[in-house]
């Protein structure tokens, strides 16, 4: 019995290969020190685990759910983007619930794509929009995300015949893995472009409360007419350390928000609705959790930073995400560097090359461990590599 084509299709996913490495070390005896995976280490806020205790014990959440999600939690969805944004969404039409904001991206194409049909994906970029695209029979078309350019699209390199073809533009902004930030002048000018071309726009904006330095990254749908040509995904799984929860949204163009909950209703039964309450209780609740995990953030991005300049790296300090993104230094690719830190240094860095071509030359670092723990990481890689040069 062979494996479906589709199936053939796809690379092994990144971070189950990162996760069988850990475990390979961890066998070994090596106290491995993991800096690939941008899970976040501190607790749920305890108001809303509270809430789901008080809710899981109420039988009639014990029923199957909306596919779409509940009305109350789509409400809170649509009232957080008015006191964050000040973008008006109607909770009706305009947002759907997901099982976390992967499960929405990667069926997406399903809604859209056909065989042959091609969506253009950021590269370097978070790899589920390209393993959406493979799976719904679509061809991925790689635009390049080039430092010279702050990691931003040059939607003029689109030829003009893949851009008519395209269905989907994936865009991520703050930036996973490089950290780069996109304006609202960037934002007007996808939408042009999608208006040009006829295109739905799937913004992934799952970092948007990851800044520092009093940046506030915008959302997509506050650039004029956003919602006219796509959607943006969130998830709460970053601001309130909710990753296991998987429970997020899609919200903007009401026909794509309701081809994306048809879809789910016939593929999922919808987000336990003990959990939408609690993520209720996440978006409308105090928010004091989420400023004191930006500082958390900072101190561990600042530790990296300065750690990395010590051996001769010359980084800016990134304004948002949890992540660090690192040329490689001269001598070796990033696959080649990664091997290097882990085998010398028992420290697990994500190679540039697992998120795309043009993620070749760089590393990133995840800033999902204690701080003494990377400061550890980091005087280990010190003490293996020494300084580098560039």
């Amino acid at each position: 019995m062979q494996e479906a084509k589709r199936l053939q299709s796809l690379p092994p996913y990144l971070f189950a290969r990162i996760e069988k490495k850990i475990q390979e070390k961890k066998a070994a005896g090596v106290d491995v020190i993991s800096l690939g995976i941008g899970d976040p280490d501190r607790p749920t806020p305890g108001n809303i685990i509270d809430k789901l205790v008080e809710q899981a014990h109420n039988p009639e959440n014990h029923s199957y759910p909306s596919s779409v999600g509940m009305m109350e939690y789509r409400e809170a969805v649509a009232q957080w983007y008015k006191n964050r944004f000040e973008v008006d969404l109607d909770p009706a039409s305009e947002i759907v619930a997901l099982i976390g904001s992967k499960e929405g991206i990667g069926h997406i194409s399903f809604c859209y794509v056909d065989p042959g049909d091609v969506n253009l994906v950021p590269d370097p970029g978070y790899p589920v929009y390209g393993i959406g695209t493979l799976l719904a029979g679509g061809e991925p078309y790689n635009m390049p995300l080039k430092e010279e350019s702050g990691f931003l699209p040059d939607l003029d390199a689109i030829p003009e015949d893949v851009a008519d073809k395209a269905k989907i533009l994936f865009i991520n902004y703050p930036n996973n893995p490089t950290g780069a930030l996109a304006d609202i002048g960037f934002f007007n000018k996808v939408v042009a472009f999608a208006k040009k071309h006829d295109l739905i726009v799937c913004h992934d904006g799952a970092y948007s409360e990851i800044a520092f330095d009093g940046y506030e990254p915008p959302s997509f749908l506050q650039a004029e007419g956003a919602k006219e040509v796509g959607i943006e995904f969130n998830s709460l799984s970053k601001p309130y350390n909710m990753t296991g929860w998987r429970i997020g949204w899609a919200a903007g163009r009401p026909d794509v928000i309701e081809a994306l909950g048809r879809i789910k209703s016939n593929l999922d039964s919808g987000a336990f609705q003990a959990i939408q309450y609690a993520a209720i209780e996440g978006l409308t609740g105090p928010q004091d959790s989420v400023k004191n995990m930006q500082a958390v953030y900072k101190e561990r991005r600042d530790t990296v930073v300065n750690g990395l300049n010590a051996m001769g790296w010359n980084m800016k300090a990134p304004k948002a995400t949890f992540y660090v993104w690192a040329p490689v230094p001269k001598g070796f690719n990033s696959s080649e560097f990664a091997e290097l830190v882990l085998e010398k240094a028992g420290v697990i860095i994500t190679p540039g090359i697992g998120y795309g071509d043009n993620g070749e030359g760089y590393f990133r670092i995840a800033l999902t461990v204690d701080n003494k723990r990377i400061e550890e990481a980091l005087g280990r890689m010190k003490d293996a590599i020494g300084k580098v040069e560039f």
